[in-house]
């Protein structure tokens, strides 16, 4: 079998990795992506071959629109000459529409029903959507895909990631003091764009005689350096593409907008604060479970920085019986390409 996976984000690449892997032992693969920084670099970090189409389309909707239809064009070329006889993607609309217009399977996956704009140009032309058992299938019905072709599995996302080996690259610290890692938020994504919440928090917990290394995973090139013109040398930006494990592997304390970073400092037992700018059903359920703490004041998570280190807080043990109780989505999606 010929199967096309359609590679947009980190997040998406490395929850696929593992399962390109596997599928590439017996089945003819393509992986396509969009020459986009942080998926280009790890993708070499990954060993993943990627055929690079078109770009990001930043951060204003004409951008954006003008990307997808530029990307749809030349990416038609190739799957034709590809041929494949599925595509698996997490809702990529030119995978959707390419897939749709000349007839090929398409199954997706999904954890961010939030992602409107995404989910309304993909979800009605998919057979098959995969998505975490903690969100309601009602999430994703209101898109205009039926209820009968989305099947559930009982893990997040990041279990995938977690769970798969990687080589731990050193990040050099001070070693003398505790690490923060501060994951900004995706702020050119469609249901984000513009927001910089953490920029407080950021400024909150830099201030002052700071004791920590603070270190920043910005997301693009433009946000790196508005973040080194605006905090200097009172935080340590990261200038190059880290696979996530290697930097949370010296992680005393991370603090995320409450996407797939933050839920994989979580189930590594690391103490972690969701400042939730944008609420979701994986951070309601780590929340919940108590791997997580949420909270959106600045000052109020200066305050919960200094108690959860001095208080030298773990979720080890936690996190690796949460982490053992889920599957893995792969067999799912074995499952789902013999019914399709």
């Amino acid at each position: 079998m010929k199967i096309w996976f359609d590679i947009l984000t980190p997040k998406q690449l490395l929850f696929f990795a593992p399962m390109v892997s596997k599928l590439s032992k017996n089945h003819k693969i393509l992986c396509t992506s969009r020459n986009y920084r942080e998926v280009v670099e790890l993708s070499k970090i990954k060993n993943v071959d990627l055929k690079l189409v078109g770009k990001h389309g930043g951060s204003t909707k004409e951008g954006k629109l003008y990307s997808s239809i530029q990307r749809m064009n030349h990416l038609l070329e190739e799957i034709i000459k590809f041929s494949p006889d599925l595509t698996v993607s997490f809702c990529s609309p030119e995978a959707a529409r390419i897939s749709y217009g000349i007839g090929i399977k398409h199954v997706a996956f999904s954890d961010s029903p939030h992602a409107e704009a995404v989910m309304r140009l993909a979800l009605p032309l998919v057979q098959k959507l995969l998505i975490p058992w903690v969100i309601p299938k009602n999430e994703f019905v209101r898109y205009g895909i039926s209820k009968k072709d989305i099947m559930h599995y009982k893990a997040i996302d990041a279990s995938v990631i977690v769970r798969e080996r990687s080589r731990i690259r050193r990040v050099k610290v001070d070693k003398t003091k505790k690490t923060i890692v501060i994951r900004p938020e995706e702020s050119e994504a469609a249901y984000i764009l513009g927001k910089t919440v953490s920029d407080n928090i950021i400024y909150e917990a830099s201030k002052e005689n700071n004791p920590y290394n603070i270190i920043v995973l910005a997301r693009y090139v433009i946000q790196k350096k508005r973040l080194e013109e605006k905090f200097g040398k009172k935080v340590i930006i990261m200038d190059k593409v880290v696979d996530g494990k290697s930097l949370l592997s010296i992680t005393d304390l991370f603090i995320g907008s409450g996407g797939t970073m933050t839920a994989e400092a979580a189930l590594m037992g690391i103490p972690t604060i969701s400042y939730d700018a944008v609420p979701n059903y994986i951070e309601k359920y780590l929340v919940r479970v108590g791997l997580v703490k949420r909270e959106t004041n600045p000052k109020k998570i200066s305050f919960l920085i200094k108690k959860m280190i001095s208080g030298g807080e773990t979720n080890k043990q936690r996190a690796k019986t949460i982490l053992d109780s889920m599957e893995d989505p792969y067999l799912k999606l074995v499952q789902t390409i013999k019914e399709v």
